[in-house]
């Protein structure tokens, strides 16, 4: 029984032989790991900037999600003391001591057990607090910027709304200060190429208004070149008026003045006299202008007696003036100081050249317009004005039909204002 217990000690022996060999290696293996992760913390320490050497790498190959954490770190923080990645995800939970463990734990990759580590943990301690110390500031530094750049947009729309609030201030004045700014006889004048250098011809068809169909033939047939003069007397005056306009034709109004042969020749009702007073004459005036609008200025009927009585005219020709037209004087007296009135008060005033159909005859109407012609080459402008005779408006068609071979062009009565001389 005894030599049977004896026989199984051996065994036991033999079976204790390898457990103490597996300690003694693995005791080993712990030292010489817990030297290896030293040297490596002493190099990382000293040689922040190099490379791991080759058996760091072989060691960490087997952890690569360690590698992985630890890989991109280094390269943002190569300026600070230690380029470890530990800095980095340090600064954003603040968990920086749990990650120096793991990078104690390749070291004993080789072995299952993780014990070794926290021997290796007392060097890198202290290397750690100054690392976590500066990055830690940068984070809040880099948090408050962002902030103040989102109130400037708001600030900056502001400004938007003012704009389009001036713009609509302004526009309303514009329209006003232009229509201010220009006198009726340029308002109500009809367009004319001003650089044209041929000779000019102005002609006025004068007392329309007072029979229906010399009226409507001499609107339209005749161009709307050809100025259209109405009496203040006429029926439906602004009808005709407007259907001039329509036209095209610029109008005139005619102003009834004192001849010399008055009350024997009579030129109507309310017509300028020499005997009244000037208030009494700008009243007359006021009703024969206050007619009609749309009108460029007038022209006086008959007046061989006023226009050559200077207290009497001056008085009418700056009313005339104040009120933005302009004054073709019909030249009704030889004597007429019209126009040098007109010259003398600044206002624009024309002069008729011939009474056309004073004959109303076909040869002595074609002989008219020949020296209305001669005129024209001479000065440079020459006006016209006839009766809306039927004879008449038959000879001045066909002569007008003339005018561009003969190198002169017709023109509205506002295109002569102030372009011939007085006399």
């Amino acid at each position: 029984m005894a030599g049977g217990d004896k026989k199984p000690g051996p065994p036991r022996q033999r079976e204790r032989a390898p457990a103490t060999r597996q300690l003694l290696l693995v005791a080993w293996a712990v030292l010489i790991g817990g030297i290896g992760g030293a040297v490596l913390w002493t190099q990382l320490g000293s040689q922040p900037d190099a490379p791991p050497p080759e058996p760091v790498r072989v060691a960490l190959a087997p952890a690569p999600a360690m590698l992985e954490e630890a890989t991109p770190s280094p390269p943002p923080q190569a300026e600070a003391k230690t380029p470890e990645p530990e800095p980095s995800p340090a600064a954003e939970p603040a968990p920086p001591p749990p990650q120096a463990a793991p990078e104690s734990v390749p070291p004993p990759t080789a072995q299952p057990q993780p014990a070794p580590p926290p021997a290796a943990q007392p060097d890198p301690p202290p290397a750690t607090p100054p690392v976590q110390a500066q990055p830690a500031p940068p984070p809040p530094a880099v948090n408050p910027q962002p902030p103040p750049p989102a109130p400037p947009p708001p600030a900056a729309a502001m400004p938007a709304p003012a704009p389009p609030a001036q713009t609509a201030a302004v526009a309303p004045r514009l329209p006003a200060a232009r229509e201010a700014a220009q006198p009726a006889w340029l308002r109500y004048s009809r367009a004319f190429d001003a650089n044209d250098r041929r000779p000019r011809v102005a002609v006025i068809i004068s007392e329309l208004g007072l029979s229906s169909a010399a009226t409507t033939a001499a609107i339209q047939q005749t161009p709307a070149d050809v100025s259209l003069a109405f009496s203040p007397y006429a029926d439906n005056l602004e009808h005709w008026i407007g259907l001039a306009r329509a036209a095209g034709h610029e109008v005139l109004l005619n102003l009834p003045m004192e001849p010399i042969n008055f009350p024997a020749n009579d030129p109507g009702p309310r017509a300028l006299l020499s005997n009244l007073s000037a208030q009494q004459n700008l009243e007359r005036l006021d009703w024969v202008l206050g007619r009609i609008n749309g009108y460029v200025g007038v022209t006086n009927h008959m007046g061989s007696r006023f226009t050559t009585m200077p207290d009497a005219l001056k008085p009418v020709l700056t009313a005339i003036n104040e009120r933005g037209l302009m004054f073709v004087d019909s030249r009704a007296s030889a004597r007429s100081i019209a126009a040098k009135v007109a010259t003398d008060i600044g206002l624009p005033r024309a002069i008729n050249d011939r009474q056309i159909d004073q004959e109303a005859s076909r040869l002595a109407i074609d002989n008219r317009l020949a020296e209305i012609e001669r005129i024209a080459r001479e000065g440079g402008s020459a006006v016209a004005m006839a009766q809306p005779y039927p004879v008449t408006l038959e000879r001045v068609n066909a002569w007008l039909a003339t005018l561009e071979v003969k190198g002169l062009v017709l023109v509205p009565i506002t295109a002569v204002a102030n372009r011939q001389p007085d006399r």
